[in-house]
């Protein structure tokens, strides 16, 4: 069983604050517990239906639910799990871009059809394996740049340092599909993998975008589309200077 809980008492910072998976709005905790394994959920004061049943489910359950693309799991995800004051939140944010860049500097290497070629010196490996990592963390900061501006300009979205963290904490955990990227290294795949694979993160990352900006499906799908497209065509002008 996954429990925690959340007090809002004396929490001035909305966006660290839980939330009904529900309606989405904020609540004053997600349940009480008055032994060890006794907890009793609490309901929202605006819907009236429990605030996050998710508590009491297994990981699995959440798991399959966020590839079913459900709203609600992503505001437990993102809002109910994750903390935007604490140590756990910085770190989580940390290791998500690292993963986020290195899972992007394989697909590169993949597309490329393998840079490495066992005939190389080490210098010539280590400067190629250089410019995978540099052009992944340019077309990164470029994509992040295209989503930030979007949310902003196109969202109106709050210009706080802390929503923007929150933003991109939800796309790059929102990405978990590319760690299926992965399994090209035990089984061979075709190039149609890593297309399929973008799709779904495309369509998981319009989520994210909707739930913690809480805006319309619709100028999600087109910040996260134009960002994606943006994406490929500097991801294949990279290939050609590889």
């Amino acid at each position: 069983m996954l429990a925690f809980k959340i007090p809002m008492e004396g929490q001035n910072d909305a966006s660290s604050a839980p939330r009904c998976i529900g309606c989405g709005s904020l609540v004053r905790m997600l349940y009480v517990q008055y032994s060890p394994g006794n907890i009793r959920l609490m309901k929202c004061e605006k819907c009236k239906a429990v605030a996050d049943p998710y508590i009491e489910c297994e990981f699995m359950i959440i798991l399959i639910d966020l590839i079913l693309h459900k709203v609600e799991a992503y505001r437990h995800l993102l809002f109910n799990m994750l903390y935007l004051d604490s140590d756990v939140y910085k770190g989580i944010l940390q290791s998500s871009v690292l993963a986020y860049i290195f899972l992007d500097a394989y697909k590169i290497s993949f597309l490329n059809g393998g840079a490495l070629d066992s005939s190389d010196s080490l210098l010539s490996a280590i400067w190629c394996c250089a410019k995978i990592l540099t052009g992944a963390l340019v077309e990164d900061i470029i994509f992040m740049l295209f989503i930030l501006m979007g949310s902003k300009f196109v969202l109106n979205f709050s210009y706080n340092i802390e929503r923007y963290r929150e933003v991109i904490l939800a796309i790059i955990i929102s990405s978990y599909l590319k760690l299926f990227l992965l399994s090209t290294m035990v089984w061979e795949s075709p190039l149609s993998v890593i297309h399929i694979v973008n799709i779904f993160v495309l369509s998981s990352n319009i989520v994210a975008l909707r739930v913690v900006t809480r805006s319309q499906i619709g100028w999600c799908v087109g910040i996260c589309c134009l960002a994606h497209v943006t994406k490929i065509l500097i991801n294949h002008w990279l290939l050609q200077l590889l």
